[in-house]
C-alpha cells in the first residue's frame, strides 16, 4: 500500500483526497503556489511544498516542480487530482522516476486524454460519435470550411481541454471566425497545447456521463450516469444521479459502451465516459475524462464506494472488490456547485476575501444526507488565478424531489460573504418546476433566463415570511434596548408597537405581539387594504448570527441576515430584500427622501469583473457597430470576449493589453 501520496493539484479535490488518504493511514505532501500559501489543503496535508508563482502554467502544470517535491518529500505515489497535468504523459514521467501515479496507465491516458484520437479510437471500438471534423484545423479559415462542411450549428473544442475552457458553439461562420481564435488562445493558456476541432453541435441535447472504475487486472466495471446537463458557458452547474432521464435499457446500453471503451485501451482507474443525449435517447461519445472528477460525489452518495479509495487501491495493484452485479443505485443524488461569480453580471467571476464561510448543518439526519466539498476557508483568499468554484453542496435521499428539497434548505442556510457567489441562483433553480420535473437539457440556462439572472421579487409567502423575519428581528432589538441602564434623563426607552416594514420599495403595516419567542406577526391592518395575516414566528436566532432559522407559520425556514443602514438585508429562495422597520412618522418621512439616481455608463465599457486585458481590438476614432469585438478580458482561466451593445465611435482607450483591472474599471470611452 502507499506510504506517502503527493496531491498534485489544489481546491476541493486536493483537500477531499487528503482525508481520505488520512483515514487509510497515507501520509500526505500538497504543494501550492504563492497564491495558495495559505490554501486549505496546505493546512491539511501533514507536509507542504512551494512550486512557483501563482499562475498555475508556472506552477501546477509544471510536472518537473511536483516530481522535485515528491523526491523531495520522500513521496512513493502522486494522485494529480483533476488537473490536466494528469492527461500529459504525467505518468509515463512518474514510471521514469519511480513514483506510483494513482490513475490509469500512461497509454490509456494517451489515447483518451486527446479528444481527436479517443473520438477515432471510439469510432473504431464501434461506439457511437457525433459526426464532426476529427483532425486538427491549422487557422480560422480551415475552421469556416470545415463548418460549413458539417453544418451549422458546430462546437468548437480544445483536443486537451476540459471543464468548458477553450470551447465556443458558432451558429455562422463570422462566430466560427472568433470562436477558433479565442478557444486556441484559451486552451494554450489553460493546456498548453492550442490544438482545437470540430463537431456538430446536437440541439435539446442532454450531457450524460458513465463513471467507469478498472483495474490492473483487466477487471472494468460501471458505477452509472450522472445528469450534468445544467450547465453555463459549457460549465457543469447541477450535477445528480441517477439521471431521471435514463431508463434501465439505456443505462445498461452506454454502461456497456462504456466498458467496452475503458478496455480497450486497459483501462486501470477512475474514470469518466461522456455522452450527449438527444430527446430520443440516443446517445453519442464525447470524450473520455482520465481523472476524478468534480461532480463524483453524488456516485459515491448512490453507490456507496469511495471512488478516491478505489483508485488508491487499484495504483496499489489490488483487484476489484465488487463487480457489476454488486453495484446497486440507492435514492438519489444532487450537486450544487457553488461558484465565486455574479449571475446577476451574466456569472462573471468575483473575487475578494472570503470575510464569510459558513456552510449549513452536515451530516445525516433521517436517512437525508448533507455534504459538502470545499477548498477553502474563512478568511482566505479568492484570486483571479484560478477556477472559480469554491465548494460543492452535495444532498442525498431516497427520492430525488427529497434531495431537491434538502438541496434548497441547504443553500438558503448557507452563509458566504466578501465578494458575489451563485448561491441565490443555484436556490431559484431548486425551486424551478421544469428542473423539478427533470424535463432538462444543456439549454435549461439559456431558456428559464433569456435576460439573463434577475433575483425574484419577494411575494406571496415568501414576501409574508420575509416581513415576518423582519418584524420579530426588529422587535428583539427594541427588548434589548429596553434593558439598556443608566440611561438619559432616566427615562425609560419608548417604542411604538405598530409599524410598517419597508421590504424594497413596498410598505406593509406591522404588529408583534410577545416578548420572547415564538411572537406573532401581523400583517396588513386598517388603511392598508390587505387582508390581516398573522404568523407566528419561532427561532432561536440572536443577533450576529449570518443565519435565522426556525418556522414561520408552522413552516421550518431558514432566512440569511445582514446588517444594512438602519435595517437588514434579508435572503431566502433566491430572494433577497432590503428591510427597515419604521414608524409610521419615519416611515412618512422616508417617502420625502430623495432617491439616488444610478450614474449614466451608456458611453462607457466597463470591466464586468477582476481581471487581465488579453488584448484590444479598436483604436481611437474607430466607428463600431453593435456586436463588434472591443476587448477580451480573462479571469479564472477563462477568456471572456466583450462586444459592443450598439453603434458608436471610440473616444478614449484607458487600458493596454496586460493590465489587471477591477471590476466596473473603464476600459473604453464613446463619443
Amino acid at each position: 500500500m502507499i506510504k506517502k501520496l503527493l496531491i498534485a493539484n489544489r481546491g476541493e479535490i486536493a483537500c477531499r483526497i487528503i482525508r481520505t488518504a488520512k483515514r487509510l493511514g497515507i501520509a500526505t505532501v500538497a504543494v501550492y503556489s504563492e497564491a495558495d500559501r495559505d490554501a486549505l489543503h496546505v493546512d491539511m496535508a501533514d507536509e507542504a511544498v512551494a512550486i512557483g508563482p501563482a499562475a498555475a502554467a508556472q506552477s501546477y502544470l509544471v510536472m518537473d516542480k511536483i516530481i522535485a517535491a515528491a523526491k523531495e518529500t520522500g513521496a512513493d505515489a502522486i494522485h494529480p487530482a483533476t488537473d490536466p497535468v494528469g492527461e500529459r504523459a504525467f505518468a509515463k514521467a512518474l514510471k521514469e522516476a519511480g513514483i506510483l501515479f494513482v490513475g490509469p496507465n500512461p497509454k490509456a491516458i494517451e489515447a483518451m486524454g486527446d479528444k481527436i484520437e479517443s473520438k477515432k479510437l471510439a469510432a473504431k471500438a464501434k461506439v457511437s460519435t457525433v459526426p464532426g471534423h476529427l483532425g486538427v484545423i491549422k487557422d480560422a479559415k480551415e475552421a469556416t470550411k470545415i463548418a460549413d462542411e458539417i453544418g451549422y450549428p458546430v462546437m468548437i473544442k480544445a483536443s486537451a481541454g476540459g471543464g468548458g475552457k477553450g470551447m465556443r458553439i458558432a451558429y455562422s461562420q463570422k462566430e466560427v471566425a472568433e470562436g477558433f481564435t479565442s478557444s486556441q488562445s484559451e486552451a494554450k493558456s489553460s493546456f498548453g497545447d492550442d490544438r482545437v476541432f470540430i463537431e456538430k453541435y446536437i440541439e435539446e441535447p442532454r450531457h450524460i456521463e458513465i463513471q467507469v472504475l478498472g483495474d490492473k487486472h483487466g477487471n472494468v466495471i460501471h458505477l452509472g450516469e450522472r445528469e450534468c446537463s445544467i450547465q453555463r458557458r459549457n460549465q457543469k452547474v447541477i450535477e445528480e444521479a441517477p439521471s431521471p432521464f435514463i431508463d434501465a435499457k439505456t443505462r445498461e446500453a452506454m454502461g456497456a459502451e462504456a466498458v467496452a471503451l475503458a478496455k480497450a485501451v486497459h483501462y486501470d482507474s477512475a474514470g469518466t465516459v461522456e455522452f450527449i443525449v438527444d430527446k430520443d435517447r440516443n446517445f453519442y461519445f464525447l470524450e473520455m475524462n482520465t481523472r476524478l472528477q468534480v461532480e463524483h460525489p453524488v456516485t459515491e452518495l448512490v453507490t456507496g464506494l469511495d471512488l478516491v479509495e478505489q483508485m488508491l487501491k487499484v495504483a496499489s495493484g489490488e483487484k476489484l472488490a465488487i463487480k457489476q452485479k454488486d453495484v446497486k443505485l440507492t435514492g438519489s443524488a444532487i450537486e450544487s456547485r457553488i461558484y465565486a461569480e455574479d449571475p446577476v453580471r451574466n456569472f462573471m467571476p468575483s473575487t475578494g476575501r472570503l470575510v464569510r464561510f459558513r456552510p449549513p448543518e452536515l451530516g445525516t439526519v433521517d436517512g437525508v444526507t448533507t455534504r459538502l466539498d470545499t477548498g477553502v476557508e474563512e478568511g482566505g483568499e479568492i484570486s483571479v488565478y484560478y477556477d472559480p468554484m469554491i465548494a460543492k453542496l452535495v444532498t442525498h435521499a431516497p427520492k430525488r424531489l427529497d434531495a431537491i428539497k434538502q438541496m434548497g434548505r441547504a443553500l438558503d442556510s448557507f452563509a458566504i460573504d466578501g465578494f458575489r457567489h451563485n448561491i441565490p441562483f443555484l436556490a431559484v433553480i431548486m425551486r424551478n418546476s421544469r428542473w423539478r420535473d427533470g424535463k432538462i437539457s444543456t439549454k435549461f440556462i439559456a431558456e428559464e433566463f433569456p435576460d439573463g439572472f434577475h433575483p425574484p421579487v419577494p411575494e406571496g409567502k415568501v414576501r409574508d415570511a420575509l416581513v415576518a423575519v423582519a418584524g420579530s428581528i426588529d422587535h428583539l432589538s427594541n427588548k434589548r434596548r429596553r434593558l439598556i441602564t443608566q440611561q438619559m434623563h432616566g427615562e425609560p426607552v419608548r417604542f411604538c408597537e405598530v409599524r410598517l416594514v419597508e421590504l424594497g420599495e413596498e410598505l406593509i403595516r406591522v404588529s408583534v405581539e410577545g416578548r420572547d419567542y415564538p411572537m406573532t406577526v401581523t400583517l396588513g391592518g386598517e388603511g392598508t387594504g390587505e387582508k390581516v395575516r398573522h404568523i407566528e414566528v419561532n427561532s432561536s436566532w440572536w443577533f450576529g448570527e449570518p443565519v435565522w432559522e426556525g418556522t414561520i407559520g408552522g413552516e421550518q425556514s431558514a432566512v440569511q441576515v445582514r446588517p444594512i443602514l438602519n435595517g437588514v438585508m434579508l435572503t431566502s429562495r433566491g430572494v433577497e430584500a432590503a428591510a427597515r422597520v419604521l414608524t409610521e412618522r419615519e416611515g412618512e418621512l422616508m417617502a420625502l427622501m430623495p432617491v439616488k439616481e444610478k450614474p449614466d455608463t451608456s458611453k462607457l465599457l466597463l470591466c464586468p469583473m477582476p481581471g487581465l486585458v488579453v488584448s484590444l481590438a479598436v483604436e481611437v476614432g474607430q466607428e463600431v457597430a453593435a456586436g463588434d469585438t472591443l476587448c477580451v478580458v480573462e479571469a479564472m482561466k477563462m477568456e471572456n470576449v466583450l462586444k459592443a451593445e450598439r453603434d458608436g465611435k471610440v473616444s478614449k482607450i484607458l487600458a493596454e493589453p496586460g493590465d489587471s483591472l477591477n471590476v466596473d474599471a473603464v476600459i473604453l470611452e464613446f463619443e
